[in-house]
């Protein structure tokens, strides 16, 4: 496609993944109001689990049904499904209502990133998308700098539904932009989706992430709660197996797992997940309790990670196109984060906003070396009647990875900080500031100044070690993300004028003359 067609394109896509990078933060940055206002602050990780999940479970079928049916109808209908969600969750009056409806909008949002993705694959070869790796990179910074800022002043000026209902009018304007400029030839075949296969990976997701989330928590290991929901995840994913290799368009394609960079670059995006969005979900109840930043303050104390993202990813990018070399930038990119995931795990009562904002830096640096490349990997690496498939695949990655963080973080966070104020008030207080005594509303910015001055020192303490105890776990993921992106091999990116110097080739790829045939 033409460059004129192209910039005629990309600020609908652009705008699509702004509004599914932009709800997470903004709601994010007021979920301290919200389990305030619905509930306990052991509710916060499920708020955002039922979200996680939603897009988890959906972004393969998104995928598979955008390399069936076309991908603009497809792509249209995940926005409004999404928008329909954001205005549920608008309206939600108690904490289940608002779990749910959660789940609901994360379906929708499982479409927005895997379809602007996938269009983008369909529109501009690997070589030449490091050309707009920027642009990606600064939607992204906007979202994760303007989203807390939005959802601080909403929280600090407003009512908290409006971190929903914000959503609606970008939604809406992306929505009408790509119905009106997104000009994809329209296809559809005659085979059928797997919906069996569907079913069965949702069911099986869910028991992992529910075993996760209630482990130790709401169940013991031992429970016959958590070995019914670990025996149905076996069974429901060895038959999703099964089934996936018989059935002639199946919503996973486990072919393509054969293909080695593929498989190790989805590992490495699983692993990043789980580490980044399932640690720094915690970060603005830290920066709102033990800080004492307000919402749109702790937005702002985000501005280190999204500098830094912002300019590793600007600088990988160009290079990329420059050179055709991808291989370090994962590797350094792993590297990175470990660094900072260390020094995030030093965070405590005494951390001033400068020393976490330099640690936040750090962990930009290092997201931005991984975030775009992986899926300019992942795309890479395949057939292009597979792009949908392998774009919603290393989506599917990340996200599953970051459910199961979120949920797993979650219990780590709330059975440390349990323990803590255990500790320092007693087990009957403990019980009754973590919300498991079921009041639920103890901790939170708004109730926080009305608690004795010694049980909110108690408080404070204990949420600074409890979420210095979330990024400690996290190191032991994260040190894997450049074990496994050493493993992956330098190979021709479709599109470029010639091979990259020193290029091997991938002996599991179709071979580069099919697929450039095939694009043109």
């Amino acid at each position: 496609m033409s460059d004129k067609r192209i910039r005629v394109v990309l600020p609908g896509l652009l705008m699509a993944m702004l509004l599914a990078m932009l709800d997470n933060v903004i709601v994010g940055t007021a979920m301290p109001r919200i389990v305030g206002d619905l509930g306990g602050v052991d509710h916060l990780s499920w708020v955002v689990t039922a979200y996680v999940l939603g897009a988890t479970v959906s972004t393969p079928i998104w995928g598979k049904l955008g390399d069936l049916y076309g991908r603009k109808t497809v792509f249209l209908t995940s926005i409004v499904m999404f928008l329909l969600g954001s205005a549920l969750c608008g309206f939600a009056q108690d904490m289940v209502q608002l779990i749910g409806f959660r789940a609901f909008q994360g379906l929708g949002a499982g479409g927005l990133m895997v379809g602007a993705m996938a269009v983008l694959g369909d529109l501009v070869p690997p070589r030449e998308r490091g050309r707009y790796q920027g642009q990606m990179a600064a939607v992204m910074a906007v979202a994760m700098v303007g989203g807390p800022l939005v959802g601080g002043f909403i929280t600090d000026h407003a009512d908290w539904r409006w971190a929903f209902f914000v959503n609606l009018p970008l939604g809406g304007a992306a929505l009408a932009l790509l119905a009106l400029r997104l000009d994809l030839p329209k296809r559809r075949t005659e085979h059928r989706i797997d919906w069996v296969g569907a079913a069965l990976l949702s069911v099986g997701v869910t028991s992992l992430v529910l075993i996760t989330t209630w482990g130790g928590n709401q169940y013991a290991w031992g429970s016959a709660q958590i070995f019914g929901l670990a025996a149905l995840a076996v069974v429901t994913l060895a038959t999703f197996a099964i089934v996936e290799r018989r059935h002639p368009e199946p919503i996973l394609p486990l072919g393509i797992f054969r293909n080695r960079n593929f498989s190790l670059i989805s590992g490495v995006g699983f692993l990043v997940g789980f580490a980044m969005f399932g640690a720094i979900t915690f970060l603005p109840l830290y920066q709102q309790i033990v800080q004492g930043a307000s919402a749109t303050n702790s937005g702002l104390l985000l501005l280190p990670m999204m500098g830094g993202l912002l300019v590793t990813s600007l600088v990988s990018g160009r290079l990329i196109t420059k050179t055709g070399k991808y291989r370090a930038y994962p590797i350094i990119g792993g590297l990175v984060m470990v660094v900072a995931m260390v020094l995030l795990s030093r965070l405590d009562s005494d951390t001033s906003k400068l020393e976490s904002g330099i640690y936040m830096a750090v962990l930009g640096l290092g997201m931005g070396f991984l975030m775009q490349t992986s899926m300019l990997i992942a795309q890479n690496s395949v057939e292009l009647k597979d792009l949908g498939v392998a774009s919603s695949t290393a989506t599917f990655a990340r996200s599953i990875g970051g459910a199961f963080g979120v949920s797993a973080f979650g219990a780590i966070f709330n059975h440390k900080l349990h323990d803590l104020l255990a500790g320092k008030v007693g087990p009957q207080a403990a019980e009754q500031l973590s919300g498991g005594g079921g009041g639920g509303a103890t901790i939170g910015p708004a109730t926080l100044g009305r608690l004795p001055a010694e049980v909110r020192t108690a408080v404070i303490d204990s949420i600074a070690g409890a979420t210095s105890s979330v990024f400690l776990w996290a190191v032991a993921a994260t040190v894997l993300v450049p074990v496994l992106a050493l493993f992956v091999r330098e190979i021709a990116l479709r599109g470029g004028p010639e091979k990259p110097d020193g290029a091997s080739k991938d002996p599991d790829a179709q071979p580069e003359s099919t697929l450039v045939a095939q694009e043109g």
